[in-house]
């Protein structure tokens, strides 16, 4: 399905299931698809939607930098909510996801049952440089997505080993990655990645939240492991878990362990049907 947004963009979603409702969010550069191997399991106790942000996937691709920041895909994350019906839901958030959704969580206490920081921070990331972000933004707006990629590559931020057995070992996983960045917006890129840059310090605000919360990073996510421990010991009561042979996206390097840790911390919270 497709859901218009309060500024006139269309998001594409993707919906499944029934029961306690499970909003899942993207990371930057990513898709719904990047959670579509556990959609089926998770709809067998919840109705789980997930959706690519604007300029992500199929979702349309505003030409203007002022149309992405973190705080309008915040808006869009209520706006699927909404069209959803989810009065009430359960939410996790990837990467930069979780930059997003963290706000939510904190922003909106009585729409949120339980929150999941997947491979994410609470602040601007020590290993990224601004300076270096924002010649890369400029680059995508110059020169566009071809010249981007060339530097991205031969920076490789978050590559590790458990990401190269992923693409070595995977048939089909390749052809993901590059599908993902041929959809992606070059305009989005370069807004989004200052927005990454030069995002608020929310760690203090966390010690607030009051909902259930996990925490859950791969041992190989070097940029995030830091901030996953920071914000758990931040968020009352947060459940920490650092998934073994996995670096920034869990859900694809140690799947099993991924999904067990999810599941375990789903299960535990009271059913609310929203």
């Amino acid at each position: 399905m497709r859901v218009l947004t309060d500024d006139g963009v269309e998001l594409a979603v993707e919906v499944r299931g029934s029961g306690p409702a499970l909003l899942l969010v993207h990371g930057f550069g990513g898709a719904k698809e990047d959670f579509f191997d556990h959609l089926d399991e998770l709809a067998g106790s919840h109705r789980v939607a997930t959706f690519d942000h604007r300029g992500h996937g199929a979702s349309a691709q505003p030409d203007r930098l002022d149309a992405y920041s973190l705080e309008r895909l915040r808006v869009d994350v209520l706006c699927v909510a909404d069209a959803l019906g989810f009065d009430r839901f359960r939410l996790l958030g990837h990467s930069m996801g979780g930059m997003v959704t963290r706000r939510i969580a904190l922003d909106h206490p009585d729409r949120v049952e339980a929150h999941v920081f997947m491979d994410t921070s609470a602040g601007p990331l020590d290993d990224f440089d601004p300076a270096l972000l924002e010649l890369a933004a400029q680059l995508a707006i110059d020169e566009g997505k071809d010249a981007l990629k060339a530097a991205l590559d031969a920076a490789a931020p978050l590559t590790n080993p458990a990401y190269e057995k992923l693409l070595r070992e995977r048939p089909g996983y390749q052809q993901f990655v590059d599908r993902k960045w041929a959809d992606l917006s070059h305009v989005m890129w370069a807004a989004l990645a200052r927005a990454i840059a030069f995002q608020t310090d929310d760690l203090d605000d966390l010690r607030s939240l009051r909902c259930p919360s996990l925490v859950i990073v791969g041992e190989l996510d070097l940029p995030f492991v830091p901030w996953a421990h920071a914000i758990a010991g931040a968020v009352p009561g947060a459940r920490l878990s650092v998934i073994a042979d996995a670096g920034h996206s869990p859900q694809f390097e140690n799947p099993d362990a991924w999904f067990a840790e999810l599941n375990e911390f789903l299960a535990s919270i009271p059913a609310t049907v929203g």
